[in-house]
């Protein structure tokens, strides 16, 4: 219900004007409670002079973030540069690092090429005094051989004139049995 019917009918039920005093002060203290007072009501001028001061805040805050938004650019750009030439830095000594090891494997690369060199001359050395002490007893075992191969002649020749002198004696054994038995 509208504040204005429900003034209407309180007064048309009531019957003292005492009363009818007490529910108008009730409805004014409700409209008052509803609606602010005039002195607080915003003019049109009140509200363009809020509107300008919000404006020029707006604009103080704005430029107070651009310089603070410029601060922290430069400072990250700062930041930046100052990570940059640490990482330059680690990644010199980092290719210093590689460069020594790979001089000292360089190094390692040659003494172990060097070691293979010598152990690989040391085995051509042992290999031809294995050759040598092979070609030795292979003259020995030939000298040998020549030996025995004389002494095998010897023997051969030796039993030959043993049978021939043998087979002669027979003969003469046999020519005498021959002459002695008669015929």
């Amino acid at each position: 219900m509208s504040a204005a019917f429900d003034l209407y009918t309180k007064l048309k039920h009531t019957s003292s004007d005492e009363e009818r005093a007490e529910v108008i002060a009730q409805a004014f203290d409700a409209l008052e409670a509803r609606f602010p007072q005039l002195t607080d009501l915003a003019t049109q001028g009140h509200v363009r002079e809020s509107e300008l001061r919000l404006q020029k805040e707006i604009k103080e805050v704005e430029a107070r973030l651009q310089k603070e938004i410029k601060e922290v650019e430069a400072r990250l750009q700062k930041d930046i540069k100052e990570v940059e030439a640490r990482l330059q830095k680690d990644i010199k000594a980092v290719e210093l690092q590689i460069k020594e090891v790979e001089s000292q494997l360089q190094k390692d690369i040659k003494g172990v090429e060097l070691q293979i060199m010598e152990l690989e001359a040391r085995l051509q050395k042992d290999i031809k005094g294995v050759e040598l002490q092979i070609k030795e007893v292979d003259a020995r075992l030939q000298e040998r051989i020549s030996q025995l191969e004389v002494s095998l002649h010897q023997a051969l020749a030796a039993q030959t004139r043993w049978l021939i002198g043998g087979l002669a004696i027979l003969g003469v054994v046999l020519k005498l049995a021959d002459v002695l038995i008669g015929p």
